[in-house]
């Protein structure tokens, strides 16, 4: 019997559960969140096939209790990335597998860093458990299309440049694809790249880049710092350069920027009529709830990798991607492809892990394991992948 608890049931959590329900892996489906009115909804769309919890996962006792009352083989955490920590605490009090699509983060600070998590390498190794770090779409399928790469195609890879284009239309004045909270802290923090043996540091969306993407055309791209930076560049020593490009609306670009201005953004506490809140805590109760966006969602997003390597000491460039159309993933599980392309990656990754393709004790990032079953998996899932030759890398 293979029995999951899905923490989270925002828009990719919502994929997760959506997805697992077609695949005869996953026997048993438990979804909790603090929410309870989502799961409750997610359920009813489900024809009442799931298992629902409340459950705020920052509790690390409660989860505890709730993994001990339903056993199940593997957590997938789609909750907030402050709260991973104490979902691992509860994995190793309770002896079960974790996997998640985003690494932890302090929550008083917008800082990306796996070390928190790689600190836990001996505790699972001990206690004969696998932690699966960052199996969505980036991190998660970028990763493996590098791996796949160099499985593949390359004795060695020396630059790598991650691509990502939403090119979709919400109608919505300001909205985010994913929890808003989340990704204005991700694009406003400083932009972060590997070049030489060493991290370079510039100001949030400094640098800029038009760059071609596949099946979309040219785009304004802008260098980000992007957790799967670091975990790739621990496991591919040879890699010279490494850089992630994300696109962004210049209707997005200056609501960011006037949000921004008005401390909107911030997550320094500050009084209101006595009460102490976080600004951007604040705006994401305003904005629209991801989860609600797809309805209206035309367009495609396209995201890839850039690869330039050696094979017999001849130098080659590859571009590996996926596009995927907002109106398939509507049509499909009412969601949009961001969601689509976080969710249905969770739901490959917590599969490899049950049907013991991928098999471990410790913590491990998806770059780690065989990137070729994953590969095999996502066109069968709906994130069919090409890749195409290029004369030369981006320069």
């Amino acid at each position: 019997m293979s029995t999951v608890l899905i923490i989270g049931a925002g828009a990719a959590g919502q994929v997760v559960v959506k997805k697992c329900l077609l695949d005869p892996t996953f026997t048993t489906i438990h979804v909790a969140s603090r929410t309870y009115r989502r799961c409750e909804e997610l359920k009813e769309a489900c024809n009442h096939k799931i298992h629902i919890h409340q459950l705020d996962a920052d509790n690390t006792d409660d989860t505890i209790a709730l993994v001990k009352k339903i056993n199940p083989a593997l957590i997938i955490n789609m909750a907030l990335p402050y709260q991973d920590l104490s979902i691992m605490d509860a994995c190793l009090k309770t002896n079960t597998h974790y996997m998640d699509t985003a690494n932890y983060e302090p929550k008083d600070t917008a800082k990306f860093c796996y070390q928190w998590q790689w600190d836990y390498h001996e505790a699972f190794k001990k206690q004969n458990i696998m932690a699966l770090l960052g199996s969505g779409f980036d991190p998660g399928v970028t990763n493996v299309f590098i791996k796949y790469a160099s499985e593949t195609w390359f004795d060695e890879i020396e630059h790598i440049d991650i691509i990502d284009c939403n090119d979709g239309d919400h109608g919505h004045p300001f909205a985010t694809n994913f929890n808003p909270e989340i990704n204005i802290r991700e694009v406003t923090q400083k932009g972060k790249y590997w070049k030489n043996n060493e991290w370079q540091i510039i100001p949030p969306l400094s640098v800029s880049k038009t760059i071609n993407f596949p099946e979309i055309g040219k785009k304004t791209a802008y260098l980000l710092y992007h957790e799967e930076l670091e975990s790739l560049v621990k496991h591919f020593p040879s890699i010279k350069q490494l850089r992630f490009w994300m696109t962004f609306s210049e209707n997005y670009l200056t609501h960011l920027n006037v949000l921004e201005n008005v401390g909107m953004t911030s997550i320094t506490p500050i009084k209101f009529k006595g009460t102490d809140i976080i600004p951007l805590e604040f705006l994401k109760e305003l904005l629209p709830n991801p989860g609600d966006l797809s309805s209206n969602y035309k367009g495609k997003t396209c995201i890839g990798c850039i690869i330039t390597g050696k094979k017999n000491n001849q130098k080659k460039t590859k571009l590996l991607y996926n596009i995927c159309h907002h109106e398939d993933t509507h049509k499909e599980l009412n969601a949009q492809a961001v969601s689509y392309t976080t969710g249905v990656p969770a739901m490959i990754g917590a599969k490899l892990i049950l049907n013991n393709t991928w098999t471990g004790a410790g913590v491990f990032n998806i770059e780690q394991f065989n990137a070729k079953p994953f590969m095999d998996e996502l066109p069968k899932h709906g994130l069919p992948w090409k890749v195409i030759d290029l004369n030369e890398p981006l320069d």
